[in-house]
This record gives C-alpha cells, sequence and structure tokens, in this order.
C-alpha cells in the first residue's frame, strides 16, 4: 500500500508541475468530515483542488469523461473538468475504509461571461446560473432590447444552449394615437349661351349655338313658344324670350360660380403591449363580386373606414419604435362600375406604412399630401364665336379649380392602467330624457349629469362656436 502511494505521490508531483500554472485561479474544496457527501463544482476545461484533512491511500472517479484526477500528495487532489455532466469521486484510507464521497459537478464556465455582462449592463439585475452545458438567465431587466442584449451575449458562450427566464419591468404599454386631417376646396365658374330662332322663312327656321348642352328640340320649341323647357339639368340657367319683327328669338344665358369644402378628420387611438401586434377597425365590408370557373359568381367582402395595424417596441431610454400602418377609406359611388344589372362602387383611400422612433409623448408628421388640380375649358361654335358682342353668344367657357391637404400625426404614450371611474366616455355628456322632458318641452336630451374628474371634464364640453379653417 505504501508503494502505491509512493507512486501516486510522484505522479501527482509531475502532474502538478505542469498543471499547477494553469490553476492559480482554481477553487479550493477542504474536506474536513468523513463518511459525508460534499459537492464540488469545477468549470469545464479548469481545474479545482481538493485537500483533506485525513490522509487517503486510493481515489477513484465515477465517470473519467466527466472528470480527470490525479495526485498531489497523501491529502491533495487535483480535479479537471472535461465535459459538463455530475459525477462521484470516492476517497479512501489507507485500510481501505471510506473517507468521504465528492459529488463533482462540472459546467460550463460562466466566470468571464458574468464580467462581460456587468461590463455591458451594469445596471440590470441579471442573475446567471449553469445547467448541464447550457446557460440559464433570470432576473428582471428594464426593457426588451437589454434583454436581447443579454441573450445575444450568452449565445456566445453557450450557442443554441441558452434558457431565457428573463422578465421585463416597467411600463412596456404603448397607446398609440393617429390623426387624419385632409382638407379640400374646390372652385368652378362656368359662362355659356344658346341662341334659338323662328321665323317665316319656308315656315320655319331654327339657329342653334354655344354649349348644345339644352337645346334638344323639345328645349328649343318650349323656349320660342314662351315656355319653361321640360328638361333642363344646368343649374343656374336663364331664359329670354323676345320677337324681332316676324323672328322669335330665344336665348339660354348659364352662368355658375360653386364653391365646395370638405373636411375630414379622423382619430383612432389603439394601445398594445411592447412587442405585440394590434389592429383597429371602424367601419363595415362592402361586397364585392368575384368570377370564379364554371361561369360561378361569388361575394367577397372588402373591408372600408378607419383602419389601423401597428407593432410598437420599447428601447433603451424610453424611445418607441413604431411599425405601422394606417388607413382611411370610404365608398365612392361616382367612380363604380356597372355592367348590367351589377354594380360595384369604387373606393377612396388615404393609407402610409412606415417605421418611425419616437420618445413618450411626442409626435411625428409621417405622411402628407398637397395637391393642386387646375382645369380651364373655352369651347364656341366656328366662325360665329369670333364675332364682336354676337359671338358670346356661341361661346362657353369653364373653370375648375381644387386643392386638397392631407397629413397624418401620429403620437405615442407609455401608459398603464387606471381604475375605471377615472376614464371618461363618449355617453357621459349625453342622459335620455324623461317623458315631461320630450312630450312637454320638446328636448332630445334630458338634464346633463353632474360628473368629476376626467368624465366630469368631458360632458361639459359642447360643439358650439367656429372651428376649423377659414377660407375667403
Amino acid at each position: 500500500m505504501c508503494v502505491r502511494v509512493f507512486r501516486a505521490a510522484l505522479a501527482g508531483l509531475f502532474l502538478a508541475a505542469i498543471a499547477l500554472p494553469q490553476t492559480g485561479m482554481a477553487e479550493t474544496l477542504r474536506v474536513v468530515d468523513q463518511d459525508t457527501a460534499s459537492t464540488l463544482n469545477v468549470p469545464m476545461n479548469r481545474a479545482v483542488v481538493v485537500e483533506s484533512e485525513t490522509p487517503f491511500a486510493e481515489l477513484s472517479i465515477a465517470n473519467p469523461d466527466i472528470a480527470d484526477i490525479s495526485t498531489l500528495s497523501d491529502r491533495t487532489i487535483y480535479v479537471l473538468g472535461k465535459s459538463p455532466g455530475l459525477t462521484t469521486l470516492t476517497l479512501l484510507d489507507g485500510n481501505g475504509r471510506l473517507i468521504t464521497n465528492v459529488d463533482v459537478r462540472v459546467a460550463a464556465d460562466i466566470s468571464e461571461f458574468k464580467e462581460r455582462l456587468r461590463q455591458i449592463l451594469p445596471s440590470e439585475k441579471i442573475e446567471v446560473r449553469t445547467a448541464n452545458d447550457g446557460i440559464v438567465l433570470s432576473g428582471t431587466v428594464s426593457s426588451t432590447v437589454r434583454m436581447q442584449r443579454a441573450l445575444d451575449l450568452a449565445e456566445r458562450y453557450a450557442p443554441s444552449r441558452v434558457s431565457n427566464l428573463l422578465s421585463v419591468g416597467g411600463v412596456q404599454q404603448v397607446m398609440l394615437k393617429v390623426r387624419f386631417a385632409e382638407m379640400e376646396r374646390s372652385v368652378s365658374k362656368s359662362l355659356s349661351a344658346s341662341l334659338s330662332l323662328k321665323g317665316p322663312m319656308n315656315g320655319r327656321v331654327n339657329v342653334s349655338g354655344g354649349s348644345l348642352t339644352t337645346n334638344t328640340n323639345a328645349a328649343q320649341s318650349n323656349a320660342l313658344a314662351g315656355n319653361i323647357p321640360s328638361s333642363n339639368e344646368n343649374k343656374s340657367a336663364t331664359l329670354f324670350g323676345f320677337n324681332a319683327g316676324a323672328v322669335q328669338v330665344g336665348v339660354l344665358l348659364e352662368a355658375l360660380e360653386s364653391k365646395g369644402v370638405v373636411r375630414t378628420l379622423a382619430e383612432p387611438n389603439l394601445s398594445a403591449l411592447s412587442g405585440q401586434e394590434a389592429k383597429f377597425l371602424a367601419g363595415g365590408e362592402y361586397p364585392v363580386p368575384v368570377s370564379q370557373n364554371n361561369d360561378r359568381i361569388t361575394i367577397e367582402f372588402k373591408p372600408f373606414g378607419i383602419e389601423l395595424n401597428f407593432v410598437p417596441r420599447v428601447l433603451d431610454d424610453n424611445i418607441i419604435n413604431l411599425e405601422l400602418a394606417a388607413a382611411v377609406s370610404a365608398i365612392d359611388p361616382t367612380n363604380g362600375f356597372q355592367q348590367s344589372a351589377i354594380k360595384i362602387d369604387a373606393f377612396r383611400r388615404r393609407e402610409t406604412s412606415t417605421t418611425v422612433e419616437l420618445r413618450d409623448g411626442e409626435s411625428f408628421a409621417i405622411a402628407g399630401l398637397l395637391q393642386d388640380d387646375f382645369r380651364d375649358l373655352n369651347g364656341q361654335v366656328p366662325w360665329l364665336g369670333d364675332l364682336p358682342v354676337l359671338g358670346a353668344l356661341f361661346r362657353s367657357a369653364e373653370y375648375q379649380r381644387q386643392q386638397s391637404e392631407l397629413v397624418i400625426i401620429v403620437t405615442a404614450h407609455l401608459v398603464t392602467p387606471t381604475r375605471g371611474e377615472a376614464l371618461a366616455l363618449p355617453t357621459d355628456r349625453i342622459k335620455p330624457p324623461s317623458e315631461a322632458e320630450l312630450f312637454l318641452f320638446g328636448r332630445t336630451e334630458g338634464s346633463p349629469r353632474a360628473l368629476s374628474g376626467g368624465a366630469g371634464e368631458v360632458a361639459r364640453q359642447d360643439f358650439t362656436g367656429s372651428y376649423g379653417y377659414v377660407m375667403d
């Protein structure tokens, strides 16, 4: 037995001469109790030194593929971690009796990873553990971006073997407010004239000139007879009729100036969790016939109205990354399609799709459009329209101009839930009338309720007074 211990000691001294320069940072475990089991954590590809207060004569390792051992003396053991796993180190004395069993746990070396993690994310409370040959991250981080940074760093040390148990703290819910504001202004002016004559030459003579828009045979006969034309779809049309001897003269003048203003405003609001997609639709669905095989027609429904889809991501320092698509559409019968008994209306649609970054409460104009259309048309009867003074009766002029301006503004807010009574509803300002208020006083709304807080502030608002744009 002494010879065996002596040989083991020599072998241990030889290994120590080679390995000790690499184990200066090794962890030391001192075994003091007999017949008890201890746990020894050994980093993979690194070594620790185990010292026993009781001299041992023999030692063995259950699985040499997990850890390798060698003796440095009759009290010191050199343990080298080879692969992740758990095995048992057994120490025996000179009489073959058990000194102790040591559970050797070999795991990936995470000391360098912890140091790098503290350097990159010093303010985050992240706990790092090993599990077999992988890394387990737990704790709370301030944002999803910092969590992803920690995961990316862990992948460098344990590729495809990282378990994510991290949770994101702080405000991670985003409310997006989108405002569609569109103004359209149109101006049109038109001036045209038509002339009809009736005389005794060969019984009857009819001469028509000008725009010819209302000079049908029936209209001419009624005009010459002094009657109002039976069909006239033109606005601001004035009819003059007089006799010049035996000749009857009818003059139709059309002078029209029209102005129009259209105001469109939509403000969809929607809240979503960071990294999750949210969808919003306020409108309806329009049936559209679709041709299929065997001369069959099916119906597909196309949505229209106010649409909003967005994905918010809360980054560092409360910066919000928004990936959004917004649209406002309406049915436009003037540009539809009709064939036989089938009529399909067109859609008027304004939409945008983009990605922006902004902070809490900030606004961004993500889209804008300024359009100015001009049209000028002048028509006349050849030669007759060039006559001085009388040529105006054979000419028509039309002027049209249309201007439109569209802007889409988004505002993002970091939000947290609140109590329900602190929120205002559109119905808070309206109260159904009683029978006395409805039948005796003709009121369509009852007396407003006294509300406090945000609901009361909304209930006190009304729609009186001027608002919008001023146009000359």
